[in-house]
């Protein structure tokens, strides 16, 4: 799944650092993505590790949701409350003190005694992780502009590696040494590479500009000015949603008989869906052909879709034997996961190309209250699929994801037709 976030647009600033006029190395591109990568997984990696964290803390299985939706929906209040600071205050030491927070607070997750505390670490820690998009804007700022989109491409991929190896390397620590080896290693990363861009970044004053107050306020203003932003905005919250449903509950479906795959199990089934988002390259090339409504559309159809083949092979429907065909169940799941990381991927990538092409002075406030829009959708998703799970099982999550994938094609066809192309 790639929830790609192009970096924020850049205010000017008071002096020209020396990284300016010769860009930034190789290496130094290697470590903002690394750095991208890092602070991306801990908004992920806790979907599929939730029910070992559950029991862990002495809590039950319908707080799943709440686990994996807590680090997302502190992302989208640093977007809105956070990010903007770039614009106000001197972006070294503020991306370094974010940064920092982040470290602490996954450290304090690792070491979390009570469910209380944990609750409190993920969350700020989630929101502290913003600081990936105050680090693009920075990185831009370092590199001549013909230079520009390409090495903010370059540090993007880092955001999508991140995303994708989340589930594996939080499964796969988790099968080897528990789950607060999972925290502990995200704590020193992270931690390292504070130091790290500590010594490297320029300073970085924003020019004069509005007041804080102002810039929250102008923010609320973009979502009544701008429809666009609004119908795209709330169809990605919903693909988030479907994605993020899917990903909190699978490994407790596949925890359980017929099936009883462990972690590293479910770490192979989170790769194999790493050929779904590799789409979205395609889907962006659609859109920039002219065929954005074309593709939207069957983008929200597979969502359906492949939500009807996950109920059908993990709860039986439609009389499918799965204790008799397990081994052709989880294939089939697995397909289902893949069509449906797609689906969102599209989605997400033709919603991004669409809120770029209004409103170029507002960029940078535009894409994060897109990115925070569908990240308070994944968290919601999130925690809907413990409740879900709780009242019905595979099936009752597979109903979820349905109704997910008809609001999303109802609520298209209600859009206006230039939505999509504005």
């Amino acid at each position: 799944m790639r929830p790609s976030e192009p970096g924020l647009a850049l205010t000017g600033s008071t002096a020209q650092s020396p990284q300016t006029a010769s860009g930034a190395g190789s290496g130094q591109v290697l470590l903002f993505a690394a750095a991208v990568a890092i602070m991306v997984m801990n908004l992920f990696a806790v979907q599929t590790v939730a029910p070992s964290i559950a029991r862990s803390l002495g809590l039950g299985n319908g707080s799943i949701g709440l686990l994996a939706m807590l680090p997302q929906l502190g992302y989208a209040v640093g977007l809105v409350l956070l990010v903007p600071l770039a614009d106000r205050l001197e972006n070294r030491r503020l991306i370094v003190s974010v940064i920092a927070i982040c470290a602490l607070c996954m450290a304090a997750a690792a070491a979390a005694s009570g469910p209380a505390m944990f609750l409190l670490s993920v969350f700020l820690g989630g929101a502290s992780s913003c600081a990936i998009q105050m680090l693009v804007p920075m990185l831009a700022f370092m590199t001549p502009p013909e230079r520009r989109g390409a090495v903010v491409g370059n540090v993007m991929s880092g955001l999508l590696v991140g995303v994708l190896l989340s589930r594996p390397v939080a499964n796969l620590l988790d099968a080897a040494w528990g789950w607060r080896a999972i925290y502990a290693c995200f704590a020193l990363a992270v931690g390292t590479l504070g130091l790290s861009l500590w010594r490297l970044l320029p300073a970085r004053h924003p020019g004069p500009g509005p007041a804080y107050p102002a810039l929250i306020a102008s923010m609320a203003a973009l979502v009544r000015e701008e429809p666009v932003l609004r119908w795209r905005s709330l169809l990605a919250a919903l693909g988030m949603a479907g994605y993020s449903v899917f990903w909190t509950a699978v490994s407790l479906l596949l925890s359980q008989p017929p099936f009883e795959i462990g972690p590293k199990g479910v770490a192979l089934l989170a790769l194999c869906g790493v050929a779904g988002a590799l789409l979205a390259p395609w889907a962006g090339l659609a859109g920039d052909r002219g065929h954005t409504r074309r593709v939207s559309f069957w983008a929200y159809i597979i969502v359906m879709l492949s939500w009807l083949l996950a109920g059908v092979v993990g709860a039986g429907w439609l009389g499918f034997d799965v204790a008799g065909h397990a081994a052709l169940a989880v294939g089939l799941l697995t397909l289902a996961a893949v069509a449906l990381d797609a689906a969102v991927t599209a989605d997400q990538t033709l919603g991004r190309r669409a809120i770029n092409m209004i409103r170029p002075e507002a960029r940078g406030r535009l894409n994060a209250l897109f990115v925070g829009t569908f990240f308070v959708g994944s968290a919601l998703g999130s925690a809907a699929a413990g409740a879900a799970w709780g009242l019905g099982g595979w099936s009752g999550v597979s109903v979820l994801g349905v109704l997910i994938g008809a609001a999303m094609l109802l609520i298209f066809r209600a859009s206006p037709r230039d939505m999509s192309a504005p």
